[in-house]
């Protein structure tokens, strides 16, 4: 179950999911990116991110919550809050 992954399988997988949905180059993608500023994405692509790491990782973010993450590194710390 996705409760079983360590950290750095839900970085790999938090990486797929932007290099997918943003068209990024997986180089690009580093701990400290701000998603927005660094990556490019707008306010659908970030609908569309949550969504992604919903269906990656079967849990649920409030967009409330979302708003919030801004690097990749806080989508990791988050997911793994989450998932614990």
């Amino acid at each position: 179950m996705a409760n079983t992954l360590s950290k750095q399988e839900i970085e790999e997988k938090v990486r797929e999911v932007i290099v997918n949905q943003l068209d990024v180059q997986e180089a690009d993608v580093k701990p400290e990116s701000l998603i927005v500023d660094d990556l490019g994405a707008d306010s659908l692509d970030l609908t569309e991110l949550a969504v992604g790491f919903e269906d990656a990782f079967d849990l649920e973010i409030p967009d409330s919550d979302f708003g919030h993450l801004s690097t990749v590194d806080g989508v990791v710390q988050y997911i793994s809050q989450r998932l614990q």
